[in-house]
């Protein structure tokens, strides 16, 4: 079974725009296993952002854009005294991850794209824990077809210190991997990790990454 590990941040743009690659690469991969690790890419950030560095984000954004297609909102930046903190999305994730070990992997990732539309596409503020709790809820229902997950139960989860405990060692290990940047695919095999991605990459290369690495994996030595 091949074993990837997608490390990334729900309120990184280019993980926004790789979003439909790897949902290509996994559409090739159906026995996958994917691992979603969150990296932490402003988590705990306090400070308001000025217009300098709105300015400097929206042209990340609009680069995103122009390469993925995506949908956009400058909306959820242009909310008064938005502080631009990925732990709470981040920390959604990683509840999601608790409370569904039992549905297929790609749930997690279901949960991290519906994140990542509210915030890009829709323009809603995903540092609200309440608001996080409504849009993991629904993807997770979703994605297992029934309506077992419940906002309150998720909202306890997701405020638990645990899951925050769990959050910053994602945070800890991503630095321990010495990824700086987002996103990143891994492929784990035989106890060894194997980079596939390290940035926003196509599906057509994500493809031919990982058939290079596993044909070096089983060449003759």
């Amino acid at each position: 079974m091949t074993h990837l590990i997608y490390i990334a941040d729900p309120m990184c743009s280019w993980c926004y725009g790789f979003g439909p690659e790897l949902r290509g690469l996994l559409a090739s991969l159906p026995d996958a296993r994917l691992d979603v690790v969150v990296g932490g890419l402003r988590a705990f950030n306090t400070e308001v952002m000025d217009a300098e560095k709105k300015a400097m984000i929206l042209g990340h954004w609009k680069h995103v854009e122009e390469a993925s297609g995506l949908p956009f909102t400058r909306n959820g930046m242009a909310q008064p005294g938005f502080i631009y903190d990925t732990e709470p999305a981040c920390r959604a994730v990683v509840a999601a991850r608790i409370l569904a070990d039992d549905l297929p992997s790609t749930a997690i990732l279901d949960v991290f794209l519906a994140i990542q539309h509210a915030f890009y596409a829709e323009g809603k503020d995903v540092t609200d824990l309440h608001l996080l709790a409504q849009i993991a809820v629904a993807a997770l229902n979703k994605a297992a077809g029934t309506d077992s997950f419940d906002g309150a139960s998720f909202y306890e989860t997701l405020s638990a210190p645990m899951t925050m405990a769990e959050a910053r060692q994602d945070f800890q290990q991503t630095k321990q991997w010495g990824i700086n940047g987002f996103p990143a695919l891994l492929l784990a095999h035989e106890d060894s990790l194997h980079m596939i991605a390290n940035g926003y990459t196509k599906t057509a290369n994500l493809i031919a990454a990982l058939k290079a690495v596993q044909a070096n994996q089983h060449a003759p030595s």
